[in-house]
């Protein structure tokens, strides 16, 4: 069978990456949308370095969270393609640090986009909003990934047995 193929078990690993990414945004009570926001589920955004099966994982995940929990119908198809694309980034990564960052910049560049234009009623005040939501958007996707993703991705690494410098 070949490696791009998804078997019962690489789907199913998908499958429990979008409920435990969707579960976690859902259900944990802290700022998860609009510009100041820590969504302690985007530590899971470095897991394509380990496996691809987190890459449709991921995008399902998050857009099932946007779609139930963001009543903003852009962050539907922008939330879920900053996550989508930081995830495919982050899989050719050479090493982990590295791909921890493309969720980072992702989510800061289109995800503060996407706040400030909601936001902004004239249209001269997009760039300060912009600048001011990609800080802060890109801030808390910076603490979650490095402060937890990292670790996550070296504890997993060790538990399936796979080196993370060998990838």
């Amino acid at each position: 069978m070949s490696k791009t193929r998804f078997s019962t078990r690489r789907l199913t690993l998908a499958g429990l990456i979008a409920a435990v990414y969707a579960a976690a945004t859902l259900i944990l009570p802290i700022p998860q949308y609009m510009g100041v926001q820590f969504r302690v589920a985007e530590a899971m955004t470095v897991l394509p370095f380990l496996f691809p099966e987190a890459i449709p994982g991921l995008a399902v995940g998050c857009f099932l969270a946007n779609l139930l929990g963001s009543p903003i119908m852009l962050d539907w198809i922008f939330g879920t393609l900053a996550t989508l694309l930081a995830a495919l980034w982050s899989r050719k990564m050479p090493n982990l640090y590295l791909a921890a960052l493309p969720p980072v910049i992702c989510n800061a560049v289109i995800v503060g986009a996407e706040i400030a234009w909601f936001v902004v009623q004239d249209g001269g005040a997009f760039w300060p909003a912009y600048g001011l939501n990609a800080l802060t958007v890109g801030l808390g996707e910076l603490a979650a990934c490095y402060v937890l993703g990292v670790p996550l991705a070296k504890l997993l690494g060790k538990t399936i047995g796979e080196p993370l410098e060998a990838r």
